[in-house]
């Protein structure tokens, strides 16, 4: 049974799903200068019937409830939604303070003094534990996405690895795509011959090019940079598996090159342990691995690297997620037929109103969302684009009560107990 739900209901969602249409009532809480919903042309019979109060979690952040019923049955979660033109307040990516590693949405929120916070990306369970696509933190570039055939959940047609959410320098919040561009340099030594992760790719000079960051997949022939943020699993497991199947056999040939102070310190096998802050680990397989060893102790080289964002705005926060509603729309060929709890984010057209939103499956009292309904659902809550999350028994939405001194998880997840997960978004005012 759910748990953790507020006693008044806030909000009521009446949804009848059915062969691709979607007959919705609604009572939404409000924003301080909400305006009901015009129903979009395509389902003119759409109508908001009215609004109710919103419970304020700190200004400029609200919480409603969800009730929902498909053709399957009865559905609830949650919303948590963020005006991000409220001074002070703002989004970041929460973390267990590695990469590789868990911990609980709760406890990531609560550890920094987050208001609200909501799962994030899907993450290489029973492994490293790393996330699957790019995180960013405060500016920060955390890690890059591994390769399409190695992520971790079936695929969502057309997503790329490379897809995030992300709220930019800017202040706006938006679904964008951020590759990894890199190159390992060195100056002053003979050529070297490189052949990249994919076969027409040869590279005949001096830089190296870089093919992931802080993944749990460096891709086949690959070079990949390791930093302190990776954490303390060990870094020869990323060179495990191929670039379709994950449990293929580790690459043969494989070798790691560290750098301090823009100089070759060591030439070794991968290791385990946290790097030291000053550190680089470079991780190559097959001719990545060939090429490395190009490198000497006493080598001097720089390595340089960044998530170049798509829609040219750096970003400030950004986590993994497969785009599921784009201009207002469903993307193609979303799944209509496993229900499963969800977790997701998304942004209003213009970009200043954040939606974090959870909906409960595997209970008696609610059956869960497939792809498709999940984001009719986003749509009919006024977003533009969003993402899906990480869901199943990884589907969690904490929030702080006015006062209070620590989140409350409200949603109620399907495992027995609340899953730990790679990364979040948190949500600050103040």
């Amino acid at each position: 049974m759910r748990v953790g739900l507020l006693s008044t209901t806030v909000g009521r969602l009446l949804v009848t799903v059915g062969a691709g249409l979607v007959f919705l009532t609604l009572l939404l809480a409000p924003t301080a200068s909400a305006e009901p919903l015009p129903p979009p042309p395509d389902h003119p019979q759409r109508i908001v019937e009215s609004l109710s109060e919103a419970v304020e979690v700190a200004p400029g952040v609200t919480h409603r409830d969800i009730t929902t019923t498909t053709a399957a049955g009865h559905v609830m979660g949650d919303v948590v939604e963020v005006d991000l033109t409220t001074p002070g307040v703002r989004a970041d990516l929460l973390t267990p303070g590695a990469v590789a590693a868990r911990a609980g949405v709760k406890a990531m929120a609560d550890g920094t003094g987050a208001v609200a916070g909501i799962n994030g990306d899907f993450f290489d369970i029973g492994r490293t534990s790393a996330a699957a696509g790019p995180a960013v933190q405060n500016g920060r570039f955390l890690k890059a996405a591994v390769p399409q055939g190695r992520r971790a959940a079936p695929a969502v047609p057309g997503a790329e690895m490379d897809y995030v959410f992300a709220v930019g320098t800017d202040g706006v919040a938006r679904v964008d795509r951020l590759p990894l561009r890199g190159e390992v340099r060195r100056t002053g030594i003979e050529r070297v011959s490189y052949q990249g992760p994919r076969s027409e790719q040869v590279a005949e000079q001096d830089a190296l090019p870089i093919v992931a960051l802080n993944q749990f997949a460096v891709p086949v022939n690959g070079i990949g940079v390791f930093t302190s943020d990776w954490g303390d699993a060990d870094r020869a497991r990323t060179l495990c598996g191929s670039d379709t199947d994950r449990d293929a056999p580790c690459a043969a040939d494989q070798v790691e090159v560290v750098v301090r102070g823009g100089a070759v310190t060591a030439v070794r096998a991968p290791g385990a342990g946290r790097l030291p802050a000053e550190e680089t680990a470079l991780v190559g397989r097959e001719q990545g691995a060939v090429a490395l060893r190009g490198l000497k102790v006493g080598d001097r080289v720089s390595v340089d690297y960044a998530l170049v964002p798509a829609s040219g705005v750096a970003p400030r926060m950004a986590v993994g997620g497969s785009p599921i509603l784009r201009d207002g729309a469903p993307t193609e060929r979303l799944d209509d037929s496993a229900r499963a709890p969800r977790s997701g984010a998304g942004v209003t057209a213009d970009g200043h109103r954040m939606l974090l939103v959870t909906v409960d499956g595997r209970q008696s009292d609610s059956v869960g969302a497939t792809l498709l309904q999940f984001s009719n659902l986003l749509r009919e809550l006024g977003l533009d684009d969003a993402v899906n999350l990480d869901g199943g028994g990884s589907s969690t939405l904490a929030y702080r009560d006015a006062g209070a001194p620590a989140t409350t998880i409200v949603n109620d997840p399907s495992d027995p107990s609340p899953r730990l997960v790679s990364n979040g978004i948190g949500v600050y005012a103040g």
